[in-house]
């Protein structure tokens, strides 16, 4: 059996950061870090099928995380949100962003900032697992 790293607990012990409660977090500091992680598992999925140039990796990977994308994946994953996770999402989804996504709709964006909310929340919580396991779901469901 793998062990489970928690990467921002060792992220905070080995650039000695002090623990912050989560809850003090904007939901658009929360999108700000679920969308380097959002990408980072699908760039790691994308790399991992096999060696090709950078530029057909990027538009591999832009397929999955584009808003358009995350908004789908959003709307086949909203009954498998736990009433935390709901509540995380949403907070995202309301904020006020201060950008607009290229090539999606506003109700897209908003849709993206929340899944991105929720993926950052779920990652500084240490729960990767639940974040792949959301994923590898959405995917399936989007099939």
């Amino acid at each position: 059996m793998e062990e489970s790293i928690n990467l921002p607990g060792l992220i905070k012990e080995s650039f000695n950061l002090k623990e912050v409660d989560i809850r003090t977090y904007s939901p658009l500091a929360l999108a700000y870090i679920g969308d380097g992680v959002y990408d980072l598992i699908f760039r790691t999925a994308v790399v991992q099928k096999g060696n090709t140039s950078a530029h057909k990796l990027h538009h591999q990977t832009i397929q999955y995380v584009k808003a358009p994308a995350q908004a789908h994946m959003v709307s086949v994953l909203m009954d498998e949100f736990t009433p935390e996770e709901m509540a995380v999402y949403k907070r995202g989804k309301n904020a006020k962003p201060y950008t607009m996504a290229k090539n999606a709709t506003m109700a897209e964006y908003k849709k993206a900032t929340g899944l991105e909310a929720l993926v950052g929340y779920l990652y500084l919580c240490g729960r990767l697992e639940r974040i792949l396991e959301l994923i590898q779901t959405g995917l399936h469901k989007m099939e």
